[in-house]
């Protein structure tokens, strides 16, 4: 692996996906700025509709700033077979937008379960019992639509899938993340590995003997950590997941639990290509992300120069 390239994303300045996690957001065109500013060259798309939906404008966004698309993440209730029709329209039509705008590497369309959306899942998130999860049928209605929706996406822009385990869906636990992969097609289908969500999810701050178990999979990387006594809290006072982001479970790097060291020695011995990607979910007005943003950069350049 040559110098590792780093990306950031707009869940770092508020902007994230959730119905109720909505409120005044950083404008693009500022959060692009302060991106590139605090030395990152690739970024997410966001909400469908934060950044230009006209590929001539969001690629002149871009360009102006030295960045590329890294992907964009898409949020389908797949254990509703109802869904996957509506949910495969709307990853075509944000494939597109990043086939249109692609550079080097090309982007991924990152595939999620309709996280925040089911109650029991969001008010116990970081304390997952397989009670709360999907039946043998309801696993094979979800595997069978992520298959339809990467399939979809590689037909009509020749973009790849990965899905992301995510805290507050349906895949958050290692066996959820074991039992998805195993009932996905490989070749459409890959893993884009969050070392917070996982370390949340799994209680286990041992990420790499994670990346490991699913190394075959693994094909991108968001490199989030996890505060230990944030998530211990949450756990003895049964915090739901928005609770736990209100409360910084997802912290700057370096001070959390995950060995972001070692998560470059494996990736580097394992010949991961590409771009690791920064996020630090906050929900809007919190923090401070332009400078969360050069912290965490100038972290990962702490504990390896060679990052680009």
């Amino acid at each position: 692996m040559a110098n590792l390239r780093v990306g950031n994303a707009p869940c770092s300045w508020g902007t994230l996906e959730f119905a109720g996690a909505k409120g005044p957001q950083i404008e693009f065109g500022q959060m692009l700025d302060e991106l590139a500013e605090t030395g990152y060259t690739g970024t997410e798309l966001g909400d469908w509709g934060y950044m230009p939906t006209d590929p001539a404008m969001l690629r002149a966004e871009l360009s102006r700033r030295g960045l590329v698309m890294l992907g964009a993440f898409v949020p389908v209730a797949l254990k509703h077979r109802a869904e996957h029709e509506a949910g495969a329209a709307t990853a075509i039509r944000t494939a597109r937008l990043l086939a249109a705008v692609a550079a080097e590497p090309k982007p991924y369309l990152v595939l999620a379960d309709d996280n925040g959306s089911v109650p029991e899942r969001t008010r116990n998130a970081g304390r997952i019992t397989p009670a709360m999860g999907l039946s043998a049928a309801e696993w094979n209605v979800f595997a069978d639509g992520a298959n339809k929706v990467a399939r979809a996406v590689e037909a009509e822009t020749g973009l790849q899938t990965v899905f992301h385990h995510h805290c507050a869906g349906y895949v958050e636990t290692p066996e959820e993340i074991s039992r998805f992969l195993e009932l996905t097609d490989p070749r459409l289908v890959g893993l884009a590995f969050d070392t917070g969500h996982y370390a949340y999810g799994a209680a286990d701050c041992d990420v790499v003997q994670a990346l490991d178990r699913f190394r075959e999979r693994v094909r991108y990387v968001h490199f989030k950590d996890c505060e230990p006594e944030v998530a211990k809290r949450a756990l003895a006072e049964r915090w739901d997941y928005f609770r736990a982001l209100r409360h910084g479970v997802f912290c700057e790097l370096g001070h959390g639990c995950v060995d972001f060291a070692a998560v470059l020695r494996w990736m580097k011995a394992s010949g991961y290509e590409g771009y690791a990607l920064v996020e630090q979910d906050v929900l809007p007005g919190m923090g401070t992300p332009k400078q969360s943003a050069e912290r965490n950069r100038r972290y990962l350049r702490s504990i390896d120069n060679n990052y680009a």
